[in-house]
């Protein structure tokens, strides 16, 4: 999943976890992981809902202003099916650093 540059360091804080999508079908699978700069975004659920869901409330938990601004991005392409889609961001791991033996 792609996120705009101003939602991406809110969702790596954990403060985004859902996310509003028009699509013409689901473009990511619940469990599936997607890269997301260093970490990762993990699919809790994909849910289908109408344009009278998107409520304020919805718009800035998924990190916009109010539902306008929400809309203005949530479209990506020629879909017509909306979709709400909760997830969890999953840090880099730490790379171990291995001793160097002389």
């Amino acid at each position: 999943m792609v996120f705009t540059k101003r939602l991406r360091e809110g969702v790596r804080r954990g403060e985004i976890t859902c996310s509003v999508r028009i699509w013409m079908r689901p473009h990511v699978v619940v469990g599936h992981r997607y890269q997301m700069e260093e970490g990762q975004i993990e699919i809790d659920s994909i849910t289908p809902i109408g344009l009278p869901d998107i409520t304020p409330e919805l718009a800035r938990e998924s990190g916009f202003l109010g539902v306008i601004d929400l809309l203005k991005v949530a479209k990506h392409g020629p879909g017509e099916k909306i979709y709400l889609i909760r997830f969890h961001y999953i840090r880099p791991r730490k790379k171990r650093v291995s001793a160097v033996k002389p």
